[in-house]
């Protein structure tokens, strides 16, 4: 059995980190951190964010107003929210203050911190990374807005990543940027981890597939080899359930069919060798187990929207001058 380098190293019966292995794939094209003080009556209107954005309350409190969300979200120091939609957001100190821009502001900040308001009561911690395309499987199915309340076990890793993220961006020193990533990138993923614990029962995601065991044992097989001629039956006997209890599950818990998923997994495989512009197409599409170059083609359209030439030819445009 071929397995994928991120999978199961020397020790088969270790249960495989699918987060990790999807989060590796996905490709930061940029990221960004910055910092937030206020007080007194203030208010901000931010404009939709490129990419997933998540802000972080470590002083006072205030409401989040997002666009297309019914009403206003009460929020605390702890509590943290991620918007995986590109829509526009308020965060007011109370809902009757005239709103301003958040570029008003932000053009004047120093290290990444603004200001806001006539006091010094509220501090909040914000990220946004911005994928591509393949981030579709990770943050798929998730609300536009997540917000995770504070008292969680795993909240005390947030506390410290946010401390330290406020460190560095208050105290400039070498190294500073690559800290900052990596502490969002902890960040990121405890508010995943924070939302499935919390609320992840909800609303069909990957997320809450990966965490199903027996769902979660599927995809686990899927990744280890997804160049192998799946059925719903060899999925099925892998998860320890009946072909119709599997093929339910799998829709209920990651809102697609299971052969669905093998197609959308070999695509997001793929997009990551189409980066190589050394690999050809041919042996991208051999390695994924299509039998035809055609083949890999229509499967790689129907899940894209474009051909993988034409994806490749787009990424080499981005990086050109």
């Amino acid at each position: 059995m071929q397995q994928s380098p991120a999978l199961y190293r020397d020790r088969p019966n270790f249960p495989v980190d699918t987060l990790s292995e999807v989060l590796s794939l996905l490709s930061t094209q940029s990221s960004v951190f910055a910092g937030l003080r206020a007080g007194g009556n203030w208010a901000i209107d931010f404009p939709p964010p490129d990419g997933i954005k998540f802000n972080a309350i470590v002083e006072g409190h205030c409401w989040l107003i997002v666009e297309g969300v019914e009403r206003p979200i009460p929020l605390e120091a702890g509590d943290c929210f991620l918007l995986s939609r590109k829509r526009a957001f308020s965060l007011r100190s109370d809902l009757s203050t005239p709103a301003i821009h958040a570029d008003d502001i932000y053009r004047y900040a120093v290290n990444g911190f603004a200001h806001c308001g006539t006091a010094d009561t509220f501090f909040l911690i914000g990220g946004r990374f911005a994928f591509g395309e393949e981030a579709g499987l990770l943050f798929d199915g998730l609300p536009s807005v997540a917000v995770v309340k504070s008292g969680s076990d795993q909240a005390a890793v947030l506390s410290w990543a946010l401390q330290r993220i406020a460190h560095e961006l208050a105290t400039p020193s070498l190294g500073n940027a690559i800290v900052v990533q990596h502490l969002g990138h902890i960040m990121l993923v405890q508010v995943l981890r924070l939302y499935l614990e919390q609320e992840g029962d909800n609303t069909p995601s990957w997320l809450l597939a990966v965490s199903d065991p027996r769902i979660g044992a599927a995809i686990q097989a899927i990744h280890a080899e997804p160049a192998r001629s799946w059925t719903v039956e060899a999925l099925a006997k892998i998860a320890g359930v009946s072909r119709s209890t599997l093929a339910l599950r799998f829709k209920q818990k990651a809102g697609i069919a299971p052969l669905e998923y093998v197609s959308r997994w070999r695509m997001q495989l793929a997009t990551r060798s189409l980066k190589n512009d050394h690999v050809t197409i041919s042996s991208i599409a051999q390695k994924l187990g299509y039998e035809s170059d055609s083949a890999f083609s229509h499967a790689f359209k129907r899940v894209m929207k474009c051909s993988p030439r034409e994806y490749r030819a787009r990424l080499m445009s981005s990086f050109g001058p």
